[in-house]
């Protein structure tokens, strides 16, 4: 029996077939060796792949391909990266179980169409963004305002290259919660230096990501 129960899996598969265009590569890291989840997470992605082959999964090992590791900017394990025509830095650490599974869905269906939902109003300003920007989005599987906060972030990374968006579950990085004090999910950090709780508006989001582009950091 595989992670995704067969009725939701026959679902899935009927919407992928109306909604993919082009197609997406789905590159997980793993590391067999002290990865608690990583077996789980290439499982999961396997499984998805299966289901249309517009998605093309590739499993890279965290220590073997140590390069492609630097290249992608993956520092844990175990990462997902979703990539479509368009060049983006879209990120999964950990495994994205729960509410998060929509939000991995979603991501391919965008990147597959090449566009994000964002307003024009919110294209504008991002495209205004020429240095970088790291967001990080700590999440929990049961928390169920993680999604928009990790699916908003993931898509300002879509419209923009300069932006890296990574979607972080605590469970399994409990050391990165402890580091950037997370109480609560969602929380997001811009830039280690802006901090935002909680689910923000689209145009209010921007404005803080602008923000953080000003601020120094504030975690070491």
């Amino acid at each position: 029996m595989g992670i995704i129960p067969e009725s939701h899996a026959s679902r899935l598969k009927t919407d992928l077939a109306k909604n993919l265009v082009n197609p997406v590569k789905v590159t997980v890291f793993t590391q067999e060796m002290e990865c608690q989840y990583c077996k789980e997470t290439r499982e999961l992605v396997n499984e998805i792949s299966s289901l249309n082959n517009k998605i093309q999964p590739q499993v890279l090992d965290f220590i073997k391909d140590k390069e492609k590791a630097a290249e992608y900017g993956v520092d844990k394990v175990p990462a997902i990266i979703i990539e479509g025509s368009k060049k983006s830095r879209v990120r999964f650490y950990g495994v994205p179980a729960g509410y998060e599974f929509n939000t991995l869905i979603k991501d391919v269906i965008l990147a597959s169409r090449g566009e994000t939902e964002l307003t024009a109003e919110t294209k504008r300003k991002l495209s205004g963004i020429k240095s970088p920007v790291h967001v990080k989005v700590f999440v929990t599987p049961t928390c169920p305002y993680c999604p928009g906060m990790v699916s908003l972030a993931h898509q300002f990374a879509m419209e923009n290259e300069n932006i890296t968006a990574d979607m972080i579950e605590i469970s399994e990085f409990p050391q990165l919660s402890i580091k950037y004090n997370v109480s609560g999910v969602p929380k997001t950090v811009i830039n280690e230096s802006v901090e935002v709780l909680g689910m923000q508006p689209e145009e209010e989001f921007v404005r803080q990501l602008e923000t953080a582009t000003k601020r120094s950091p504030t975690y070491a």
